[in-house]
């Protein structure tokens, strides 16, 4: 298994992030000059309303590849190997192909995995929502990976957009996007997404109440 060693502040500050949204968290970031949303990458599988992801990262970067007969040994061991709670994020953006369907999905919650993220194509949704699994791509696409690539690395950096993705970061996913968090930021981002989520609480109480939105969120 691909332990992880957060200590634990760290642990709580996973925690705390449970509690908000991905909007939050990202606004916390940029407030201290980060930048994690995956770009391009959206839910393609399912999360109940108002669920969020959060979780350490397992790395998979792929390659071309013109083998046939589904060498995916890398994937396959980082999948039974992920972490309880872990999110597999793979970089599988280097040739057309899904990497990431209903058996990954089902091999991945079955192991303990909250999510995947695919920097790439993903298939198999019927199946996949049927699962009940959070499975995160680019877009969907039927045609598989056999012949054009396959996953080559494990638990390295990977690039995806304007965000390094780190083994040990934190996945931080909702139904409006992908964020990375990084863990050497991770206490820090968590504090001001609590106070920024204070603020917001306290706004939208005095809306609620009837008061008007340039009075209480001046631009």
């Amino acid at each position: 298994m691909f332990e992880t060693d957060y200590s634990p502040a760290e642990q709580d500050a996973i925690e705390r992030l449970k509690a908000w949204y991905s909007g939050d968290v990202h606004d916390s970031m940029e407030a201290l000059g980060h930048f994690g949303y995956l770009e391009g990458i959206s839910l393609q599988g399912t999360l109940d309303e108002g669920a969020v992801v959060v979780g350490p990262a397992v790395t998979v970067s792929f390659k071309p590849s013109d083998r046939k007969g589904e060498p995916q040994d890398v994937y396959h061991n980082a999948i039974d190997n992920v972490p309880q709670g872990g999110v597999l994020v793979l970089d599988a953006s280097c040739a057309d192909g899904a990497c990431s369907g209903e058996l990954m999905s089902t091999g991945a919650k079955t192991a303990g995995a909250a999510a995947t993220i695919v920097n790439g194509t993903v298939r198999d949704l019927a199946q996949v929502r049927r699962l009940g699994y959070p499975l995160f791509g680019t877009h969907p696409s039927p045609v598989g990976v056999s012949g054009r690539k396959e996953p080559a690395e494990s638990q390295i950096p990977i690039t995806i957009g304007r965000v390094t993705v780190k083994p040990g970061d934190v996945i931080f996913a909702d139904i409006d996007g992908v964020i990375c968090v990084p863990r050497d930021h991770l206490i820090a981002i968590a504090d001001e997404a609590d106070a920024n989520g204070r603020n917001e609480a306290s706004a939208r109480e005095r809306i609620l109440k009837g008061e008007k939105l340039q009075s209480v969120w001046p631009a």
